[in-house]
């Protein structure tokens, strides 16, 4: 594509319209995430469509999903038309499981962090009350209390 349009953008009025650095953009676009072409004069130009992935993109991010992941949802979005509710919708449903059990996993993590330093011993691994005798170590390293799966907190002590 050559030529400026109505709806295309340079990068610094790319970057200035989504609020991220220009080589946010550069790597956004590194990534596959974005789009955007060289001019004849061998300037970088972006559809105003773009606008809406960087949007999703920073969303994803502040939610704490990978870029791969987002990757796979935006290759679902259409890029020859805008795109539409029906669309999202669609798209974004591989997530919906993902961010219930991400509020799940905070809820929990709110209702008994204070536990974890309340008797002042800080001990993940002899804790009397929450790990007895080591038995979450049976399922592997980590705070599977909190991060395990159902099963595991339920035959936790």
């Amino acid at each position: 594509m050559t030529g400026r349009t109505t709806s295309d953008l340079s990068v610094g009025e790319m970057a200035a319209r989504a609020g991220v650095a220009v080589s946010t953009l550069h790597y956004y676009e590194a990534e596959g995430l974005i789009q955007g072409w060289r001019t004849a004069a061998n300037h970088r130009r972006y559809d105003r469509r773009e606008l809406r992935r960087v949007a999703i993109i920073r969303i994803a991010q502040t939610l704490g999903i990978p870029l791969a992941e987002v990757r796979e949802v935006l290759d679902r979005l259409p890029r020859d038309r805008p795109v539409r509710a029906a669309d999202w919708a669609q798209a974004s449903a591989a997530w919906a499981a993902r961010l219930d059990e991400r509020i799940e996993l905070m809820q929990r993590l709110r209702g008994t962090l204070d536990y974890c330093v309340g008797c002042g011993c800080l001990s993940l691994e002899n804790c009397p009350l929450y790990n007895p005798d080591d038995k979450l170590g049976r399922n592997g390293p980590g705070a599977r209390r909190w991060t395990g799966s159902a099963k595991e907190r339920a035959d936790a002590p």
